[in-house]
């Protein structure tokens, strides 16, 4: 029997340019129906991180966080919801209709991930930001994957990492 997680991969970015470029190769292994739940301080990478995203997945407009809007919708060759939980609380998910979100034809990105329901996040991409100590640019970045789907994202990121080594 499989496991419910991947093993987590852990990078150190030193600069915005470096998290953007991570994401930008995560995005090369993204299907529809992806969901990517992000975790970290205030600062510590995420909207960086979707920026990245974006522009990998070949998508238009600047990513911003949608901190007031809530939504943002990128389109390109694979279309990507970034949403932003920040001011959300457990009843405004409804009114949003995250759960039409997650699983729809695009990829779906979400900053303070950790205010989804656990049910929302059993096969997505878990990406959690840290300051690294003593720099302020610096980044530790840990991905895991839990379901099937997330772990198999993640054992394509670890080939690809590995095939440019």
């Amino acid at each position: 029997m499989a496991p419910h997680s991947s093993e987590p991969l852990c990078y150190t970015t030193r600069s915005p340019t470096e998290t953007r470029r991570l994401a930008r190769r995560l995005a090369r292994g993204l299907q529809p129906g992806d969901l990517l739940c992000l975790r970290g301080e205030l600062g510590a990478g995420k909207t960086t991180f979707v920026q990245g995203l974006v522009k990998g997945l070949g998508a238009s407009g600047p990513a911003t966080s949608p901190s007031f809007v809530l939504v943002h919708q990128h389109r390109g060759h694979l279309p990507l919801y970034h949403l932003d939980l920040y001011r959300v609380s457990g009843a405004d998910l409804t009114e949003i209709g995250v759960d039409d979100l997650i699983g729809a034809d695009a990829v779906v990105v979400v900053e303070w991930a950790e205010r989804l329901p656990p049910r929302l996040c059993a096969d997505a991409l878990q990406i959690e930001f840290e300051f690294v100590s003593g720099n302020n640019k610096a980044r530790k970045i840990v991905i895991q994957g839990h379901g099937a789907r997330g772990r198999q994202v993640v054992e394509n990121l670890a080939a690809y990492a590995s095939s440019r080594a």
